[in-house]
């Protein structure tokens, strides 16, 4: 049996230990020992850039936010998305990420750093939204935690609740999309969104492609501030403006 070798390892700003390793020519990246994302497991990140950036090889100049770089698969995906005069930006926290997707993992998705498209931002990607011009970007794809309910970093809250929502819809143009990833199902979330000025869909996704069942969820939304105005207070869940789609792969 090949063993499972830890390749590298840093700490977060709150004290966690996030570590890559190798198996058997796989990568796979964890905090505190629980796995997030691995290069065996990439269909749903997949679709989170393809939900997000369809359409976007029609605009001359798209730009589009990725929060969190991980093993990079949603920025490869991105980039075969959009034409050549897109910008894609990548925020990612830990710069020791952004160093090991350079060194170690030049084979899975590292040369991409190079691509002249690519801007890599070593920040927090709440305060680059926040930072951002208005009706700047032309989609935002978000894959920072576990869920919207369970954080890698207990400082990514701010992404989840109205006022995170209201600084996504200002630096989002009109008709642009953001879109969350989750590890399941969070209705609850899908109500804050709607109830927030957002047109929500929920579409689920396999961890991989031979996976039998649907794990992963992709909620994506658009800002249509006139549902805020019609829904000032929280209805149930029966009235949610989100749409639940079941995708079949």
């Amino acid at each position: 049996m090949k063993p499972f070798i830890t390749l590298a390892q840093t700490r977060t700003p709150d004290g966690s230990l996030f570590s890559l390793h190798e198996h058997d020519g796989e990568y796979f990246l964890k905090i505190n020992g629980r796995q997030l994302m691995s290069s065996t497991a990439t269909s749903s990140e997949l679709l989170l850039a393809d939900l997000a950036c369809k359409g976007l090889h029609r605009e001359p100049h798209p730009r589009i936010l990725i929060g969190g770089l991980g093993l990079g698969y949603t920025m490869k995906r991105a980039l075969e998305l959009v034409g050549r005069g897109a910008t894609v930006q990548v925020a990612e926290f830990l710069p020791d990420v952004v160093t090991w997707n350079r060194e170690l993992l030049r084979k899975v998705n590292g040369t991409l750093l190079n691509d002249p498209r690519v801007e890599i931002l070593t920040d927090d990607v709440f305060e680059i939204i926040r930072r951002s011009k208005p009706a700047y970007y032309d989609a935002i794809l978000l894959d920072t935690d576990h869920t919207p309910a369970s954080l890698v970093q207990a400082g990514n809250s701010h992404l989840y609740n109205r006022n995170g929502f209201q600084l996504v819809a200002r630096a989002l143009k009109p008709r642009a999309k953001v879109a969350y990833w989750s590890a399941c199902e969070e209705p609850a979330f899908m109500a804050k969104l709607s109830r927030s000025g957002f047109y929500v869909e929920a579409f689920p996704a396999k961890a991989h492609e031979r996976a039998k069942r649907f794990a992963h969820m992709i909620y994506v939304a658009e800002y249509a501030p006139q549902l805020e105005e019609e829904n000032p207070t929280p209805k149930p869940q029966s009235q949610w403006r989100g749409r639940f789609h079941r995708r079949r792969n």
